[in-house]
């Protein structure tokens, strides 16, 4: 079975592209248009790796991250963030300081987000 990614982001246009990227590499994906949402699905029926933006309406990505944090403690979070009020580097800062592993300003690179992707699961890699 392929390792399972939850994508949380406000952007429809940015989820859909993060399902088609990670489905190509062989990746389960599910997606949630915010915080809430995306919670909802972990509790649910958790994934190997959540993928979250930072500003969204809603339940924001900072805020995401702590309480998937608090409730999953391994779990494993990349951040990614447009910006907002302040720039998209302070936001990931903030979001690495409270349990996102790894992080990326949109537009990201492809190459960047799957090499990043690849390693958080190296020790559950994908399974055919």
């Amino acid at each position: 079975m392929a390792a399972r990614i939850l994508v949380i982001d406000d952007e429809e246009e940015v989820r859909e592209i993060l399902k088609q990227m990670l489905e190509l590499e062989g990746y389960q994906v599910i997606t949630a248009g915010d915080g809430n949402q995306g919670l909802k699905l972990f509790r649910q029926n958790p994934t190997d790796l959540v993928i979250t933006d930072i500003i969204m309406p809603e339940k924001e990505g900072i805020e995401t991250i702590i309480e998937l944090r608090n409730e999953f403690p391994n779990v494993k979070i990349i951040s990614i963030s447009g910006g907002g009020r302040i720039s998209p580097t302070d936001y990931l800062t903030m979001s690495k300081k409270l349990g996102a592993v790894k992080s990326f300003t949109k537009p990201f690179e492809r190459k960047k987000l799957l090499k990043a992707v690849e390693e958080l699961l190296a020790d559950n890699p994908k399974r055919e």
